[in-house]
């Protein structure tokens, strides 16, 4: 309005740019609330007046209607700001709701259970929704803790739905079942049942014992975690067989067999979706999970994740197209290094063990 003004001033009474004021109140509608839209259409109309009678439009009828335009383009700005403030509250009150869901659906992991160390990351593709298909649990069960991580196939409600199914039975099963085969079986009853064959989920199920130096993982047709060595070298442990997912078992399909892997303490297994190995570069080059397993070395276990989760967005180089969720177990060693560890993290200006140990001292 400040520019109409003056270049209407410069050019002179006789061109009159005086009906180009209401755009004051319309891009005030379009970015404001209804308040600054009537502030704004008052004053596009006060100055309406003054320029009107510097250029002598009153004589005429240009006047009447310019300033007709102002008071009209403000109506119709107020309207469009009520309706757009409304819409916001809605959605708003959406997104609440899909974070109650959203905490419901994925409850925090414990930090530490059994002889496990665990941080987790959860980035959902719709990062308006902040909720997807993506699904991981942790459970401290009388046969050793147990672990779940999958990816339902499709999106959308259906498939957060398909993710409640799964995690349902996955927190009653895995207190019940005595080994991983029985609860693979309860999960994919479950799954067959409530989805009836229009949704299947991929998923690695995984058990760690405390007496026992390794893992038994069964694979359900998901990406094979990433096992990172004491001295950094890098595995993937496969399945003897691969088997259908999770829903797809009435097919006929043999269901997956449970299988061992070495698990030493101060080793990490990083259970993830396939959102992150299958993240591309503008060159379509998928990302290098096991080049990056270096990134996990930092003594917090959930900062090493989030800089690695970091690092998969660089080389997305924007938003992630799928959900990708990252599960990292790290398997505690003896009593003197976890020692020496809480010590590095202390020095490093990181809050994690090293604080009850502040607390008890001065208890």
């Amino acid at each position: 309005m400040a520019v109409v003004a003056v270049v209407d001033v410069m050019a002179g009474p006789g061109v009159g740019f005086l009906p180009l004021v209401s755009l004051g109140p319309a891009f005030a509608g379009l970015i404001g609330t209804w308040r600054r839209t009537v502030l704004t259409g008052a004053v596009a109309l006060l100055l309406c007046v003054g320029l009107g009678m510097y250029d002598g439009l009153f004589q005429t009828r240009r006047g009447s209607t310019a300033m007709g335009s102002v008071v009209g383009v403000t109506a119709a700005g107020v309207a469009g700001a009520v309706m757009r403030g409304r819409r916001e509250a809605e959605l708003a009150s959406v997104r609440s709701i899909a974070e109650v869901a959203q905490r419901v659906l994925l409850r925090p992991v414990p930090r530490s259970t059994g002889p496990l160390r665990i941080a987790v990351s959860y980035t959902s593709a719709m990062a308006e929704a902040r909720i997807g298909g993506d699904l991981y649990e942790v459970v401290a069960s009388p046969y050793g803790t147990r672990v779940i991580i999958g990816d339902v196939q499709g999106k959308g409600l259906g498939a957060v739905e398909t993710a409640a199914v799964v995690l349902g039975a996955f927190r009653e099963a895995a207190h019940d079942a005595r080994d991983l085969t029985a609860l693979g079986a309860r999960l994919e009853r479950s799954v067959a049942r409530e989805a009836n064959g229009e949704r299947f989920v991929t998923a690695v199920l995984a058990e760690v014992r405390g007496r026992d130096e390794e893992a038994v993982l069964l694979n359900y047709g998901h990406p094979a975690p990433m096992l990172v060595r004491r001295d950094g070298t890098v595995d993937f442990p496969l399945p003897p067989a691969h088997a259908l997912p999770l829903g797809l078992g009435l097919h006929g399909g043999k269901p997956p067999r449970p299988y061992r892997v070495g698990f030493a303490p101060g080793e990490q297994l990083l259970l993830y979706t396939d959102g992150v190995t299958e993240a591309r570069d503008d060159a379509g080059t998928f990302y290098p999970l096991g080049e990056r397993s270096a990134l996990l070395g930092d003594p917090d276990g959930q900062a090493a994740l989030e800089a690695l989760r970091a690092d998969v967005v660089r080389h997305v180089a924007g938003p992630l197209h799928d959900d990708a969720a990252m599960l990292l177990l790290r398997r505690r060693g003896s009593r003197d290094e976890e020692r020496r560890r809480t010590a590095t993290e202390g020095t490093g200006g990181r809050v994690n063990t090293a604080a009850p140990k502040r607390g008890r001292k001065g208890a």
